[in-house]
């Protein structure tokens, strides 16, 4: 039980860093990106301008619900097809 517990602590915190990592690129871009960016849509139901706090906004989210849908298919196959004997 304790390295499938760091398995996913792991995992956990690559998940966080990535979609960290996501927000900071989009301050960055915000900040010193090109002068013509155009607003961009958020999953179709929010426009968010272009500004540090918008674009890391939509880095984090837009990244954060990729790799979350991926990683709980993970957790779905992995649970339901486990070959390893339970008890």
């Amino acid at each position: 039980m304790p390295s499938r517990f760091q398995g996913r602590t792991l995992v956990l915190g690559l998940y966080v860093f990535l979609v960290s990592f996501a927000g900071v690129v989009g301050v960055l871009l915000g900040t010193f990106g090109p002068d013509d960016l155009r607003p961009v849509s958020l999953l179709g139901l929010v426009e968010l301008q272009p500004t540090p706090v918008g674009l890391a906004i939509f880095g984090m989210v837009t990244i954060g619900l990729f790799l979350g849908v991926l990683l709980s298919l993970v957790v779905l196959v992995a649970e339901r097809y486990d070959d390893h004997p339970k008890g």
